[in-house]
């Protein structure tokens, strides 16, 4: 994994983790929904992609088993992760109470 993935998941803002991969039909659902929330919620989370097969340390090291997942990390520590499609709402509901 590279340094400035690990310098980001531990830095004070929130950074939202989207482990995708370019195959992956719900991953393509996703796109439009993180371009939702992240126009509603602005600068509080950052919001970043992994693609599994381009990154496939960082996949086996949070133990990705399906895409999409999502994890949220708060100062490297991971407080909230899920797999598959989310809502935009809720979604945006998560990330709102852990900025």
């Amino acid at each position: 994994m590279a340094a400035t993935f690990q310098t980001l998941i531990n830095g004070d803002k929130p950074v939202l983790v989207d482990f995708t991969a370019s195959w992956c039909g719900p991953c393509k659902m996703m796109k439009p929904i993180l371009e939702e929330v992240k126009s509603t919620i602005g600068e509080k989370v950052t919001i970043i992609k992994v693609d599994i097969d381009e990154s496939p340390g960082a996949a086996s090291f949070y133990q990705v088993q399906s895409v999409p997942t999502l994890i949220l990390f708060k100062k490297g520590q991971i407080v909230w992760r899920q797999s598959g499609v989310i809502p935009a709402a809720q979604l945006t509901g998560i990330l709102e109470t852990n900025a």
